[in-house]
């Protein structure tokens, strides 16, 4: 990922890196894209009672049964066995999308989670923009705002109506 702070000094080449960076992930976020819509992950219990399968984004998708096994488990030992499958599945969905990413680009960011949606959005956005704004406040050209900073009550209009 481009060092911001030093890009800036030559402005040409930091216009350069920005653009190649911002290809690079966008070729990277259409190569997720069609994982998203077209992959998918089977996996099969230990004992082979049942099989489940994932789409792109570690969703389950479908749930099959073979044979009648499954029927002479404990309901408390299919449960594990469900919760496992279901583990193993959406770690294995998530490292194909993982294996796409990599962490050379945005650091910080966990894929995983995004995808998940266990990520907050507005930690998403600073995790993407916070070095290219810590570059900037290294020149001295403050950023007004954060992403996670709301607007002071003193900015806002007042929606009274005066009468």
């Amino acid at each position: 990922m481009t060092d911001w702070a030093a890009a800036l000094n030559d402005a040409d080449l930091g216009v350069e890196q920005a653009l190649a960076d911002l290809e690079r992930e966008k070729q990277r976020l259409r190569e997720v894209s069609k994982i998203w819509q077209e992959s998918t992950t089977t996996v099969r219990a230990k004992d082979n009672s049942f099989s489940m399968t994932f789409d792109g984004r570690g969703e389950v998708s479908e749930l099959s049964f073979h044979g009648s096994k499954y029927r002479s488990l404990a309901p408390a030992q299919l449960a594990h066995q469900i919760v496992a499958v279901m583990r193993q599945g959406r770690a294995e969905a998530m490292a194909k999308v993982e294996s796409v990413m990599g962490t050379s680009g945005m650091t910080g960011l966990d894929f995983s989670a995004v995808a998940s949606g266990e990520v907050d959005p507005i930690e998403m956005v600073n995790s993407l923009l916070g070095p290219m704004i810590e570059g900037l406040d290294g020149l001295g050209m403050k950023v007004p705002l954060s992403f996670d900073e709301t607007e002071p009550e003193s900015g806002k209009k007042s929606d009274k109506k005066s009468g």
